[in-house]
This record gives structure tokens, sequence and C-alpha cells, in this order.
């Protein structure tokens, strides 16, 4: 097996962090939409209109 040069290493990481962080601000999106929705349903459900 060959040994990487630090610039090949650097490279790497760089890209499986940005894969990481592209993965997690997609999660942080999906859950504040469900968080969203969750408050408008409760808030609807709360709420007496009568």
């Amino acid at each position: 097996m060959r040994e990487l040069s630090a610039e090949a290493r650097l490279h790497f990481y760089a890209r499986s962090l940005s894969r990481r962080t592209a993965a997690s601000m997609h999660h942080v999106g999906l859950y504040s939409a469900f968080a969203v929705i969750a408050a408008i349903v409760f808030g609807t459900l709360s709420a007496h209109p009568f």
C-alpha cells in the first residue's frame, strides 16, 4: 500500500468533511420541517375558536 502525500490526505479529509456537513445540514433541515409542522398542528389543536 502506498503512502498518501499530505496534500492528498488533506483533500480526502476535506471531501469527507464536506460530505458529512452536507448530510448534517440535510438532517437539520428535515427535522426543522417536522418541528414546524408539529408546531402548526399543535397550535391549531390547542386554539379554541368557539
